[in-house]
């Protein structure tokens, strides 16, 4: 449960920083998959809009770590924005997941 009694930059700092850096990860672990492999089940076209997306997204959020640092924590986000990166990252997260299931069906079926 967070502290009510915390002065707004270190609530925002308690629970910004950490949501931005889960963010960062994603989008990072997301591009990997991304520029590194042919996923079979979307088009060129969708793989490559996807990592256009996410790229984006990467760049929003180094913008916001940037001037959330530059300002001493006291710059927020939208909640509409935090919740567009969201998606972004459980849409990632399902075609990750499925890209790995299909993989693991192969390597059964290779045996």
């Amino acid at each position: 449960m967070l502290n009510s009694n915390l002065p707004e930059p270190e609530l925002l700092k308690s629970v910004l920083q950490p949501l931005l850096e889960d963010f960062q990860y994603w989008f990072g672990r997301s591009r990997t998959l991304l520029e590194t492999e042919t996923i079979s089940f979307l088009e060129s076209q969708q793989q490559s809009d996807l990592l256009n997306r996410v790229k984006q997204a990467q760049n929003e959020v180094s913008t916001v770590q940037i001037m959330f640092h530059a300002t001493g924590s006291q710059v927020g986000v939208e909640t509409t924005t935090l919740f567009q990166w969201h998606q972004l990252v459980a849409e990632c997260w399902k075609i990750s997941m499925r890209f790995r299931m299909e993989q693991a069906n192969e390597h059964k079926s290779d045996s």
